[in-house]
């Protein structure tokens, strides 16, 4: 097989709000500022924030959010979002999620059939088809039913910006990772595999070939010590092979998408355990291998053909996997869920080709998941992170 074209390189820009330190940054109607985050204030049954406008520097086509929140039992948070322009919005506000952190009382959604002249949305992604956008606004509205005592609760919202795919190569300014950090270092990243799930629990997608975004999100959460307590997957039974994935896979179930995979639930999910948690666009394995020198593993999302990446037999046209680590020639080291036990999770790919699929795939597509003790890696000159 040839080897792959050159990769292009997209404009990406990410920026999040954490709050209630920036909370001062946008606009707020209905809400209180506490040490936790901003809540109803009040008896109010709906308050919102509204994000300063975000100006990033070049075309957009693509927006994709992020938040972390809690909301108790009959409570939930819409996230919206729209393009803006010089001094102005460009478009209308487009809802992205209708989010809860149970689906005791309220189904968590993404919401299809918007479209107009200007974008659409396509489940967790915002994506510009007619206006001219250089910058996103993000608002987010707490809800919570008549007479509830309780308030969800925001902590953070962000997004990824990105601008259309290149036509060819293109040179972008280098981004100068510590490699050499990276280069031999496998993260102790626990190994799970989503087909011990096959057939399970068909109302949240069935396991097995659709539950590799949140298993991703299990794994990483367990290598931080962030995983629920038993007490809170209790009602899984049969309990099964591990049945801290099944948890995640109901609570980050899209019920519109009908998946567990949308991008922003799994990172929602990761941040009601603790973890500072986000969606972002990476543009190559050397902004990958700063995190991994920082002990940040990544969730990454790719798409190919059978054996297109040698020791990746199977065609999919979108999967997640956790890059854990890199062999000392700077191959990537994978925990790939898509495996028939445990034990067969971790696989070594070639460098090139595994770059080139997650890039095509997704435009680099990588949940970030830290304790926020854990700090970042510095970001690049144009920061997506």
């Amino acid at each position: 097989m040839s080897i792959a074209a050159p990769l292009t390189r997209r404009d990406i820009a990410y920026r999040g709000f954490h709050l209630p330190a920036e909370t001062t940054a946008g606009g707020g109607d209905g809400l209180l500022v506490t040490d936790r985050g901003l809540v109803l204030e009040g008896a109010g049954e709906r308050g919102t924030w509204t994000s300063p406008p975000v100006r990033v520097g070049f075309p957009v086509a693509e927006v994709v959010p992020s938040w972390t929140a809690d909301s108790p039992d009959g409570c939930w948070i819409e996230v919206e979002l729209r393009g803006w322009h010089g001094d102005a919005p460009a478009t209308d506000w487009y809802r992205l999620a209708r989010w809860a952190a149970d689906d005791h009382s309220v189904r968590r959604t993404s919401v299809p059939g918007q479209r107009d002249g200007d974008a659409r949305v396509d489940t967790d992604t915002l994506i510009v088809t007619g206006a001219t956008v250089s910058g996103w606004q993000a608002r987010v509205t707490l809800c919570r039913p008549t007479g509830s005592p309780t308030s969800p609760v925001l902590r953070s919202v962000g997004a990824v910006a990105t601008g259309p795919t290149p036509t060819g190569p293109t040179e972008q300014p280098g981004y100068d990772a510590d490699s050499a950090a990276a280069r031999g270092r496998v993260l102790d990243v626990p190994r799970y595999s989503q087909r011990l799930h096959a057939g399970q629990y068909p109302q949240w997608g069935g396991g097995g070939d659709s539950w590799c975004s949140p298993t991703c999100t299990s794994m990483v959460l367990a290598y931080w010590g962030a995983e629920p307590a038993p007490e809170h997957y209790a009602w899984v039974d049969p309990s099964g092979p591990r049945p801290v994935v099944v948890h995640a896979a109901r609570h980050c179930y899209d019920h519109a998408y009908a998946g567990a995979g949308n991008w922003p639930f799994n990172t929602a999910y990761a941040g009601l355990h603790g973890v500072d948690a986000f969606v972002t666009r990476l543009r190559s394995l050397v902004e990958a291998e700063a995190f991994i020198a920082a002990g940040i593993p990544l969730i990454v999302s790719a798409a190919f053909r059978a054996d297109e990446v040698p020791g990746l037999a199977y065609d999919t046209s979108g999967h997640l996997m956790v890059l854990v680590g890199f062999t000392a020639d700077g191959d990537p080291v994978l925990n790939d869920p898509y495996a028939p036990d445990d034990d067969s999770v971790r696989r070594t790919v070639p460098r090139q080709r595994f770059e080139a699929v997650w890039q095509r795939g997704s435009g680099g597509v990588t949940y970030v998941l830290r304790p926020p003790s854990v700090p970042l890696p510095p970001p690049p000159a144009q920061p997506n992170w």
